[in-house]
């Protein structure tokens, strides 16, 4: 009895989360869309290169989000973050304490990739995505 409420309690929170990712990508093509109209017809927005960065890498984040909730591996959880940590870099570049803590957590995330993950678990990962 238990078994068969926990295998529906597991597909259910699938659905719910494939449902999710499904809609995270509508409406980051939406905001994709929207980014593209801006930039085509106002002629004074592409000069505004941070909020286009800004919006363009925020749907990056996004995109890696939902392959993560697709295929929740450990790999992918540290590819999210990757980018997550890269994108603050990139935008908040003002102060300097921020990007030497950016590049300490990508060198740590690279570490707990390289040392943490076994090598059969990052084959079969990459065997996935291809």
């Amino acid at each position: 009895m238990h078994r068969k409420v926990g295998f529906y309690v597991r597909k259910l929170l699938y659905c719910v989360e494939f449902a999710l990712a499904m809609l995270t990508i509508v409406v980051l093509v939406g905001n994709l869309g929207m980014e593209a109209y801006r930039v085509i017809l106002d002629p004074t927005y592409f000069p505004a290169s941070d909020l286009f960065l800004h919006e363009i890498l925020s749907i990056a984040v996004g995109l890696e989000f939902v392959r993560m909730l697709v295929d929740m591996t450990p790999a992918n959880i540290l590819d999210v973050l990757t980018v997550a940590i890269a994108r603050y870099i990139i935008i908040n570049h003002e102060d300097p304490w921020g990007l030497v803590a950016g590049v300490i957590c990508i060198a740590g995330l690279f570490a707990i990739r390289r040392f943490l993950i076994h090598r059969k678990d990052m084959q079969v990962e990459l065997s996935k995505a291809e």
